[in-house]
């Protein structure tokens, strides 16, 4: 028997606890990692609020979480580039929305963790990185571009900035203002969150906007559509009125779209030259999940939460 975060109903945070069971099977392409922390991120606590749709699919008990780090414990059918005892940090199988938050499981994305990567931000790392970068490749990036992110200081808005930045791109990042130092850091110029974003990227000079990315899903679209120009410019990964503004909403593996899973190893070589980070505005022991949960949906924070019981 192992344990796990889970929940057998639907509801508030309370109804997260500990509980013991068997322990996951290893899937052919997939590995089995014995969990050293696991990411908490808003979906987490949509799901399990019973917020969305996707919260019919859940059987119930249901352990959270699709973000996790750790060492590996066993292979499943055709995996060779791991080997057991390695550190990793990725995703679970997204159609399972969830699994993360327990002693043991499955990964269907990893990458292996940089030695000096603390344990709470290879946990909360994965999906953060899988969606920025699948986004980035969406938007067809190149060198010299500008890009404004609406929604930069979040768990995958932060990361979005450093990947950017990375590819040699400028981005201009929107943010509410305690976060504009947090936003500055990353590599982006900060401008306030909120309608009358073209005026205020005006006053940052002659800017000349290539691509924007919605984070925040706010209702910015129509302001980022005549920023860039053309609606075939911009993507978001939170308005699901995006059709109705000529905008792509991407969604990856659950809409049946390519994954970013590139991304991990990507960034875990970022992470190694000093060109990326990510951050984890506070870690819960995973007994503590429900206040992970709670702090969750108390809104805006920088970077992600993590479940760690280690460094």
């Amino acid at each position: 028997m192992t344990w796990r975060v889970q929940y057998d109903r639907l509801g508030g945070p309370e109804v997260l606890h500990l509980a013991d069971g068997a322990a996951p099977a290893t899937p052919p392409g997939q590995i089995r990692v014995r969990v050293r922390a696991a990411g908490v991120s808003p979906v987490d606590a949509a799901l399990r609020g019973g917020r969305t749709p996707m919260s019919a699919r859940l059987p119930l008990p249901h352990i959270p979480g699709v973000d996790a780090a750790g060492v590996v414990d066993e292979l499943g059918a055709g995996v060779g580039d791991v080997s057991v005892g390695d550190e990793v940090f990725g995703v679970v199988d997204i159609a399972k929305l969830g699994g993360a938050s327990a002693e043991l499981a499955v990964l269907s994305m990893w990458a292996r963790k940089p030695a000096a990567m603390p344990w709470p931000a290879a946990g909360a790392a994965g999906t953060s990185v899988e969606t920025a970068t699948r986004a980035l490749d969406l938007l067809d990036l190149s060198p010299g571009m500008t890009l404004v992110v609406d929604g930069a200081a979040g768990g995958v808005g932060s990361v979005v900035v450093q990947l950017a930045a990375a590819r040699g791109v400028r981005v201009i990042g929107t943010a509410r203002p305690g976060n504009h130092d947090f936003v500055a850091g990353l590599g982006a110029t900060p401008i306030a969150y909120g309608p009358g974003l073209i005026d205020r990227i005006a006053q940052l000079g002659p800017v000349g906007v290539d691509r924007a990315l919605d984070v925040a899903g706010g209702g910015s679209l129509p302001e980022l559509v005549a920023l860039a120009g053309r609606a075939a410019a911009v993507v978001t990964l939170a308005d699901f009125g995006a059709a109705e503004h000529g905008v792509r909403l991407t969604m990856g593996a659950m809409a049946g779209e390519p994954d970013g899973r590139h991304g991990l190893a990507a960034a875990a070589r970022l992470f190694e030259q000093g060109r990326f980070t990510m951050p984890v505005e506070a870690v819960f022991p995973f007994a503590k999940a429900a206040d992970a949960h709670a702090a969750v949906e108390a809104g805006s924070r920088r970077g992600k939460l993590a479940l760690s019981d280690g460094e």
